[in-house]
């Protein structure tokens, strides 16, 4: 198995989608920076903007957490 093969399957193993929810969470601080910045100055277009980017983000890591569970779910050796 070559390298990148390896690569695009930890995308999809456990560590990989705890990585990438470790990562999802680093990106609330930044939407939660912006939502507070934005409410600061009344910007309600920047609010808007941070808000929706919070919902991406809680979309995006409902997904992982789906797919981790599924990896569970799917695990020989808990059944």
């Amino acid at each position: 198995m070559s390298k990148i093969e390896k690569a695009k399957g930890f995308k999809h193993s456990k560590p990989g989608l705890w990585l990438s929810i470790g990562t999802s969470a680093f990106g609330a601080i930044s939407v939660v920076k912006d939502v507070r910045k934005a409410r600061e100055e009344s910007d309600t277009l920047k609010l808007v903007n941070a808000l929706v980017g919070a919902a991406a983000l809680i979309t995006g890591t409902a997904l992982l957490v789906r797919e981790l569970r599924q990896l569970a779910s799917d695990d020989v050796l808990l059944g």
